[in-house]
């Protein structure tokens, strides 16, 4: 679920509601579009009960919120696990360990230093407080197995028919793991407002008392005031090359012009151009869908070229002499999708790249937002690569110690044409689920 946070246009100041994962901020009264950013992580706080009316200043508890895929390799296969939740960041015995629905349940507002109160620093490492959620979370692991079925006799023979299916089994996120990575992550800290009463905490959001205390807490005296560096600011979306209004929706990471054909993405204190390409469609062209296109080889298992590939995770394919000299690239969907869907496309696309002929592109009104950025898309190569082999074991062993070298990273967007239910891109055969590619967006 998304969490809805309210949010004052910093143009005119009027009060929006947007999605926890708008980049892009379209106010509707003064159509002025901005790209919201942060130092680090958003920051959050549930609203208290009747905000001006406590006697005593409030203090914020900081629970740390994930919300992403995981992905784990171990010797059995390819594990994963949509999650959503929030864990506490302080040693404070007694607090809620988790704030449960409730930011999906009610709007949260950014913090702000209006805001009258102190806030509690992180005491436990982020690392760890990640580590523990993915330790109450089981991961889906899919396996095939081999069905046998009597369907005749002949004489004293029973013949059977052999089918193979795949089945889904649960296993702990804390069992030994050849590689691990975090997809498309949301990562942002909310604050539980809580208030003294005498010898108790009490939940300023329900009014109900949290714990009982005859002595203060330690952990509660090394609250502070507000920090400026969690401020977030704001970007203009105007073309720095031409100056015209850069066209995106509202959880994009891309921007694109059409005066001057660029697109662009927000770096880190300004928008910074984007390398990109275009795969030519045709008449039955009806979207277009961005995949991050990672060259580069990896040593350790002797990738270099796609032949290398190729013959590396054993394909059912003969080795071309022109493959020989063709750069190694991973394919990575530039959008969000289940775990499981995004490494079918993930590895038919980087399997099938041999296909296609990216060149220079024109922007359309038919490209669909990139909602997965170039940093997670990087993280997830080798989780892609395990997905593509057909051996497993002349590959799995060694992912630990794989390291892909002298990368380079382009945006390419391929064509999709409309087949009812589903997008198909022509040349890879790459087939993607209408309601899964919609349901991604709130991933």
């Amino acid at each position: 679920m998304d969490i809805k946070v309210e949010q004052a246009c910093p143009q005119c100041g009027a009060p929006i509601v947007i999605h926890e994962t708008d980049r892009l901020l379209t106010c509707p009264y003064c159509e002025v579009k901005s790209f919201i950013r942060a130092n680090g992580v958003f920051r959050y706080y549930l609203p208290p009960k009747q905000e001006n009316k406590w006697d005593t200043p409030l203090l914020y508890v900081p629970y740390m919120r994930f919300k992403g895929s995981i992905f784990v390799v171990n010797e059995a296969g390819i594990g994963h696990k949509v999650m959503d939740t929030t864990q506490i960041g302080v040693n404070v015995p007694g607090l809620p360990p988790s704030l449960g629905i409730r930011p999906q349940t009610m709007p949260v507002r950014r913090l702000a230093p209006r805001i009258s109160g102190r806030y509690l620093p992180l005491t436990i490492k982020a690392s760890a407080v990640l580590e523990k959620a993915i330790r109450l979370t089981p991961l889906r692991l899919e396996q095939k197995e081999t069905v046998r079925k009597p369907v005749t006799y002949d004489g004293d023979n029973v013949v059977y028919d052999y089918s193979t299916r795949v089945k889904t089994v649960e296993y702990s996120a804390h069992s030994r793991f050849l590689h691990r990575a975090f997809i498309g992550e949301t990562v942002s800290f909310v604050y539980l407002p809580v208030a003294r009463r005498e010898d108790r905490l009490v939940d300023a959001v329900t009014g109900s008392t949290l714990l009982r205390q005859e002595h203060p807490a330690e952990g509660l005296q090394s609250a502070t005031p507000f920090k400026s560096s969690w401020q977030e600011k704001f970007t203009a979306t105007l073309c720095p090359r031409c100056g015209e209004s850069l066209a995106g929706e509202g959880d994009c990471l891309i921007m694109t012009c059409t005066n001057c054909d660029t697109v662009w993405a927000l770096g880190r204190d300004k928008l910074e151009p984007v390398n990109w390409q275009m795969v030519p469609g045709d008449r039955k062209t009806a979207m277009y869908l961005g995949f991050w296109r990672i060259a580069g080889g990896i040593s350790a298992l002797g990738i270099r070229s796609f032949a290398d590939f190729v013959r590396r995770t054993n394909q059912a394919m003969v080795v071309r002499s022109c493959w020989e000299q063709m750069e190694m690239s991973f394919w990575v969907p530039a959008f969000k999708l289940r775990p499981r869907v995004f490494l079918r496309v993930g590895r038919n696309a980087t399997i099938g790249q041999w296909r296609l002929a990216p060149g220079p592109g024109h922007v359309t009104d038919s490209m669909y937002p990139v909602t997965l950025p170039a940093s997670e898309a990087r993280q997830s190569v080798k989780v892609i690569l395990a997905a593509s082999t057909a051996a497993r074991k002349n590959l799995f062993p060694f992912l630990p110690r794989a390291r892909l070298e002298k990368t380079a990273t382009q945006l390419v967007y391929l064509p999709f044409v409309d087949k009812g239910h589903d997008w198909y891109q022509p040349q890879s055969g790459i087939t993607v689920s209408k309601a899964v590619l919609r349901f991604g967006r709130s991933l």
